[in-house]
């Protein structure tokens, strides 16, 4: 089954929160366009922590193998795929740059085992230029961090 994800998170005021993140999933069943949409409420995190955690939840409600283009603003989620950084952060053991460690790497490391069954593409919407595939998210992830249901994030708690 092919599905389109659109992902998005909204960070509001500074990076300690509160923010939102959502996701929209758009599959094709009998020829007919299902869309499932999906919000943890606002998110008491960084902003990059939420577009992964978009990211998540989409991998991790679709019940069987799919193929997934994944739409997203977000360069942190994208352009770790497109360009290949998570290879190589792997192979280096988290590390980037001068030996610095990678942040949020239990999220991706919870990403990479939730897309595992599937087949995946990337891409890049650039933000906020009025492209229809990111105004579908932007609306879930404000929906999301003008909700009531706080969640204090765990990474931004250790760290």
């Amino acid at each position: 089954m092919k599905v389109t994800m659109y992902t998005d998170g909204a960070a509001r005021g500074n990076p300690d929160g509160p923010g939102g993140y959502g996701t929209v999933l758009s599959c094709i069943v009998n020829g007919e366009e299902h869309i499932r949409e999906y919000s943890g409420g606002y998110v008491r995190t960084t902003n990059n922590r939420m577009e992964l955690m978009a990211a998540i939840i989409g991998f991790e409600n679709l019940i069987k193998p799919c193929e997934v283009d994944v739409y997203s603003d977000s360069q942190y989620l994208v352009k770790a795929f497109t360009e290949h950084w998570l290879e190589g952060w792997i192979k280096k053991g988290w590390k980037r740059g001068k030996n610095e460690p990678v942040k949020n790497v239990d999220l991706w490391m919870r990403l990479l085992a939730a897309m595992k069954p599937h087949t995946v593409q990337f891409f890049w919407v650039k933000g906020h230029a009025g492209h229809p595939q990111n105004e579908r998210c932007d609306v879930l992830a404000t929906t999301a961090a003008d909700g009531e249901n706080l969640m204090v994030d765990e990474g931004l708690e250790e760290a």
